[in-house]
This record gives C-alpha cells, sequence and structure tokens, in this order.
C-alpha cells in the first residue's frame, strides 16, 4: 500500500474523530502514530477504488460485470480476471461441450471477455440450469474450471464423482421470488439465534430452505429471537466443514434448496420482524481447484497470497490477497450480493482473529498487551479491508448489523471507522463459552471462583458492544457437548420424563442450565446469541455425516421430537428460555448500558446486579438457600419490588418455592454500595429477577 497518505508523515494523517477514541482508552495515546498510519492506508484504498476501480458504488456491483450475465436483449457477456492465464473458453450443454468453440477476448489487467449472441429467435443461447464450464488455459495446463462468480452449484450424482457443477440460473420471472416484505428495522437489543439450515430437521438428511420457513422460523419467533444468524449457506462442496470451507462465494447452497427458496425464507423471516444475518467467510477459501477459487488461472496465487503466506496451517484452506485490488471488488461486492440479491441484514465475519494477525492467532495468548494489538504482527492488508467492509456496509445500509468473531480484543474493533475504528457494531464475548465449558468440564460446583465468573461475564472494553452466549456451534461439535449435556449427560437418556422421579443429577443439571443461560444475557454482553436446539437443552453433540462415521446423520440433526413432547423435561427448559428472551424485550437490558454488580459473594456463592432498573439474584450454592438475604438496590425508599422472572417456577421444571405474589419493600438504608437494600428469599441454584412493581 503507497499512495499519497501513506506517503505523509501518519501524525499529519487526519483520523476525524480519533481525539474522541483517545480521551475514551488514554492506553492508546503512544499508538497513536500506528492508528493514523492504518486509517491512511485506508484512505489510499479508497483513492485507488476511485481512481482505478471507477468509484466505490461501481467498484462494489463487480457480480453485474463479472460471471455470465444476461444482457436486456438476451445476449450474453461473459467476463473472468485470470491475470496469469493464457487463453480462456466457455464450454458447456449450449455448445455440445465443445471447449474450443466459444474463446474469450482478453482485455487488460488480467480481464477476460466473451460476447454470445441471442439465438435466432431472440432467446438465451445459454438456457437455465444447464451446465457450464470456464475452460482456463495456462502456461502448464488447461482445466475446466467454475466461474468464481457462479451463482448455482450442485452436487453431482454420486456416480459422476464430488466435483460440484455450475448450473447457470437464469430462471423465467414467473418463478423468480419477489420480495413482498420490507427489512425490519435494526432492533435495539439483538437476541440472536444461530442456526444451521441443513442440521434444522429431526429426520437423518439435509434439511431444506422451505422446511427451515414453514417449520423452524416459527418457533424461533415464538422464543423471543429478533435476529437469526444463518450458518453455512455460502456454497462449500464438503458438507462437514459446517460452512468454513467456501466453495462458491456468490452461490447460495444448492444442498438445501434452490435461490429462490433461500430469498422466500429470508423474506418470511421479514415478515415476522426477524432481522436475517449470514455467517461469512471471508478469511480463508477452500483449497478445492476444480470446484474452487483455488489456482483459477493457474498460478499458486490470482485470489490468494502465493508461497506459505496464502496458506492457513490449522484450518489447510487458501488465504486472499487483500492488497490486490480485484480482490477487494472480488469480496466487497460479495458483500453487497448477499445484502441486495437476498436482503440479508447484515454479517457475521468468520475468523476475524485469523485475518488480523500474520500468526493467524495460532500460539497466541493475547493477554491484553497493546503491543499486540500495534506491533508487526498485525497484517495491515487484511485489517483495512475489514475497515472498509465495514465502511461499505453502513453506508449502502445504515441499518446492517456486523460482527466480529474475534478472540484477541483488537481496540475499537467496534467504534465507528471516522474514529480510527474498525467499524464493526458487535463483537463475540468468546472468553464466556470458554469459562462455563471450563468450569463444567474441571471445577465441582463448590469450587466455582464466583469472582472470576463475575469478571469473565463484564470484562469486556467500555463502548464496544459484545455478543454474549453460553455456547454456539463451537461447543457442540464433536469432541465437545452442549452445557446440557456436560451437565446431566447419561441421564438426559434415561431420566427426563415428567412422570418418573426427577434425579438429583437432572435437579443440578436443569437448574444450572437456567442459571447460566439467565445470567450470560442479562451480564454478559449487548446482545444475546444461542445456538439453534441449545434452548432446550438439546442432548450430545454436533457431528456431520463423513467417513469417521460411516456417513451418519444422527448428530447432524435437531431432535425436536424432545421438545414437542408434553411428557418430557425438556419443555421446561425451552419455557424458560422463552420467558427470559420475553422479558428483556419489555425491560430491553441488553441495550440499557452495563449493571452494576453489587455482590460477589464467594462463600454463599451469591451474585447481585441491577440492569435497566431490574435487581437479579443469583445463588449457585449446591445447597445453602437463604432467607431474608439483604442485597443491595439503587431505588427510593419504599419502592415495592416483585419477582417478574425465578428460575424455580414449575413450569420451567423448579420446585416453586418463590411465591411471586410477594411484594419486596425497599429500605434500610445503604448497602453494598447501593442507596437502599431490599430482603429476599433465594434458594439453591436458583435465580430470579425482581422489577418495581409500578414497572411490571
Amino acid at each position: 500500500m503507497g499512495g499519497k497518505y501513506t506517503k505523509l508523515d501518519p501524525m499529519d494523517v487526519e483520523v476525524p474523530k480519533l481525539q474522541a477514541l483517545l480521551e475514551r482508552d488514554p492506553y492508546l495515546k503512544p499508538y497513536e502514530r500506528e492508528l493514523r498510519r492504518r486509517y491512511a492506508c485506508l484512505k489510499d484504498i479508497e483513492d485507488e477504488i476511485e481512481t482505478n476501480g471507477r468509484g466505490i458504488e461501481d467498484f462494489t456491483k463487480g457480480y453485474k460485470y463479472y460471471g455470465v450475465r444476461v444482457q436486456q436483449d438476451n445476449s450474453i457477456i461473459c467476463r473472468e480476471w485470470a491475470p496469469a492465464a493464457t487463453q480462456l473458453y466457455l464450454t458447456g450443454d449450449f455448445n455440445g461441450w465443445n471447449r474450443d468453440s466459444h474463446p474469450y477476448n482478453k482485455l487488460e489487467y488480467g480481464k477476460w471477455e466473451l460476447h454470445i449472441p441471442p439465438k435466432e429467435d431472440g432467446s438465451c443461447a445459454i438456457p437455465h440450469l444447464s451446465e457450464l464450464k470456464v475452460v482456463v488455459q495456462s502456461k502448464d495446463c488447461k482445466n475446466d474450471r467454475l466461474s468464481p462468480w457462479a451463482t448455482y452449484v450442485v452436487e453431482p450424482p454420486k456416480h459422476e464423482g464430488t466435483i460440484y457443477k455450475h448450473k447457470f440460473w437464469n430462471p423465467p420471472q414467473p418463478e423468480r421470488y419477489l420480495f413482498k416484505h420490507a427489512k425490519p428495522k435494526k432492533p435495539a437489543s439483538l437476541r440472536i439465534y444461530e442456526c444451521h439450515v441443513g442440521i434444522a430437521t429431526s429426520e437423518l438428511r439435509v434439511g431444506t430452505y422451505d422446511e427451515f420457513t414453514t417449520n423452524i422460523l416459527p418457533r424461533i419467533k415464538r422464543q423471543g429471537y429478533n435476529t437469526i444468524q444463518l450458518m453455512a449457506v455460502m456454497e462449500h462442496a464438503y458438507y462437514a466443514s459446517f460452512g468454513y470451507q467456501v466453495t462458491s462465494f456468490f452461490a447460495a447452497s444448492s444442498r438445501y434448496g434452490t435461490p429462490e427458496q433461500l430469498k422466500r425464507l429470508v423474506d418470511t423471516a421479514h415478515s415476522m420482524g426477524i432481522v436475517v444475518l449470514l455467517d461469512v467467510v471471508h478469511s480463508h477459501a477452500s483449497k478445492n481447484v476444480l470446484d474452487g477459487l483455488n489456482q483459477f488461472d493457474g498460478s499458486d496465487a490470482g485470489y490468494f497470497h502465493a508461497g506459505s503466506r496464502g496458506y492457513h496451517s490449522l484450518w489447510d484452506s487458501r488465504l486472499f490477497n487483500y492488497s490486490e485490488l480485484e480482490v477487494l471488488r472480488f469480496l466487497l461486492s460479495n458483500l453487497r450480493w448477499w445484502l441486495e440479491e437476498y436482503n440479508f441484514d447484515g454479517f457475521r465475519f468468520d475468523g476475524v482473529t485469523s485475518m488480523l494477525y500474520h500468526s493467524r492467532g495460532i500460539g497466541e495468548g493475547f493477554a491484553g498487551s497493546y503491543d499486540q494489538y500495534y506491533g508487526l504482527n498485525v497484517d495491515t492488508e487484511a485489517l483495512v479491508y475489514l475497515t472498509l467492509a465495514n465502511k461499505v456496509i453502513h453506508n449502502l445500509h445504515p441499518h446492517a448489523v456486523t460482527i466480529a468473531e474475534d478472540v484477541s480484543g483488537m481496540p475499537a474493533t467496534c467504534r465507528p471507522v471516522d474514529e480510527g475504528g474498525l467499524g464493526f457494531d458487535y463483537r463475540l464475548a468468546m472468553a464466556i463459552p470458554d469459562k462455563w465449558i471450563e468450569l463444567l468440564k474441571e471445577c465441582r460446583d463448590e469450587d466455582w471462583d464466583i469472582g472470576n465468573v463475575v469478571h469473565t461475564l463484564t470484562n469486556r472494553r467500555w463502548m464496544e458492544p459484545a455478543v454474549a452466549y453460553c455456547e454456539s456451534h463451537d461447543q457442540a461439535l464433536v469432541g465437545d457437548k452442549t452445557i446440557a449435556f456436560w451437565l446431566m449427560d447419561a441421564a438426559m437418556y434415561t431420566n427426563m420424563s415428567t412422570i418418573s422421579e426427577k434425579t438429583t443429577e437432572v435437579e443440578r443439571g436443569m437448574a444450572l442450565h437456567k442459571c447460566i443461560r439467565l445470567i450470560t444475557h442479562a451480564l454478559g454482553g449487548e446482545a444475546y446469541l444461542n445456538f439453534i436446539g441449545n434452548e432446550f437443552g438439546h442432548p450430545e453433540w454436533l457431528d456431520f455425516p463423513r467417513e469417521g462415521n460411516a456417513s451418519s446423520y444422527h448428530y447432524a440433526r435437531r431432535q425436536w421430537h424432545l421438545v414437542d413432547d408434553d411428557l418430557l423435561r425438556y419443555k421446561e427448559l425451552n419455557a424458560f428460555d422463552a420467558a427470559m428472551n420475553h422479558l428483556e424485550e419489555k425491560y430491553g437490558w441488553l441495550h440499557k448500558g452495563p449493571a452494576y454488580v453489587s455482590c460477589k459473594h464467594q462463600d454463599d456463592k451469591v451474585i447481585v446486579f441491577e440492569r435497566a432498573g431490574l435487581l437479579f439474584v443469583f445463588n449457585f450454592h449446591a445447597n445453602k438457600s437463604f432467607a431474608d438475604y439483604r442485597v443491595g438496590y439503587d431505588g427510593a425508599e419504599g419502592t415495592k419490588l416483585k419477582v417478574v422472572l425465578s428460575t424455580d417456577n414449575q413450569e420451567f421444571g423448579g420446585m416453586a418455592r418463590i411465591d411471586g405474589r410477594v411484594e419486596h419493600v425497599v429500605g434500610g438504608g445503604a448497602y453494598s454500595n447501593r442507596a437502599n437494600s431490599v430482603l429476599v428469599y433465594i434458594p439453591a441454584r436458583t435465580a430470579i429477577v425482581l422489577a418495581p412493581i409500578d414497572k411490571c
């Protein structure tokens, strides 16, 4: 990167609102020069796009220029970027698979172009759903490839191998889905349901877009979630990769259905007021050659860095060259494609830590030293791409949501670009699920460090919103287990019936499952995420069909019959999850500022905090219940509180020890650094939420 801004002394580069960032976090002051340098790199890239990319508006619509595009007169223009190729041809069903009859013309800067006129009757020369390949001639070989801009690719019949096929998607107008509903407004509180269309069926197969639309969206709505995060939509040839080895970036995965069926899913969600986020993978790409981007033009480079810098050693995948203008066009256009072709409302960016550092985050402790964030290990090109991506997304769609999957804690990740930040709206609070799994795997209940639990839940950067979660898809993968399974294990197979006596193991497991979820929801961030099925304590783990499990779908599904059966206790966990979400919808604690923790008592295992005018009291003790337990409350003397949510309610699988009719009167003077206090009854392994009666 070298332009007029990076040629300046970094201290002369104007970052419009940098001082606000430095005042908020004085520890950033020694790194002001580096912050300005990064911003200069961003400005240089924007200048280059304006000068050589025909401006950001045109630049981010690469999908209208590249690929196989039908024109108004039904002629077709095909364009590709393949700088190392010596010749390109288009072949397929339309020309009887003649590999030489339709050569591309070479343009400047590694671009290739082919014009195909319409048929004599005026119809398109390439029929809808006919198969296509780009024949790429390089110095060493001549290979049949899929266009990087293909919008529909399909798995071949088993007798034809495993290489995906590009099927030209150009349905007749009556078969095209037309969006009927406006995008919902960005919620003040995001309650995210992380989901995967393929596993959303109870059957031993891959689920479909239509089934998800009909069967799962209503469940999500009833549960009180206002956002879904769709995983594994970008086409990936290997199902067991969970969608993280993308082969075709512009294609919606055909294993679940057609592009029009995905559009219907998104539109139906919008009709319910549900925001739809895409799990986007721009951190790396599948190393597949014949049906992926790898070596498209016959070289080791192209879309990726050449040599070792272009390979991820742990993921066995290719790494993008974010300094290449055509790569930026490809990736930024990809974001706009999903926003405007499918009406997605934003993105969860996967693998951000890997992008931000030359080490890919491998072996890094990220203990909080700022030197780690502003040293030579930072990959400036990737960081600038992420910043530019956020700027483009929010300029095009101001209400769009972007979430960073970053474990490193890079400062200003969730601050605006004009402050010198990366521009994300949220980051995932990845330490929280790790803490819960650590406690459940390694500690007895009696040994939980209550102060450390509170620290983990509250340890986030000021004014940088975080998405809190107890467990996501990562914790459910084979080799690990869901929280419910860690808590109850084999008892989930034998003792979850409502007509049998509840065992100690199930009683403990259900109680802690509810408490863990509530405290994470209320204390851990400014948004909340749940992975599909975990709301009702889905047992076991996730394992996609693969050679190592005899291609079984047994663990690659969601067992909805468990929660739908009135004779099983899963319905009780499900009911609590819904009540928790609906309570947040009413009081809005996720967007009301951070909580004030007034008590974290190690011996009593009690945590008390206030947020959004509510009083939260948690007792994690294994066997001690406390009557008339005094807790601080910053309300006026004489205020009357009542319990608006209790994990101990009978409908939630509890023992019904909390009487919701009791009025708790505030008084007694200052206590625990709060203006007043209130007495509560808090049984063992129970949490209660109290609200002023006049606000109930």
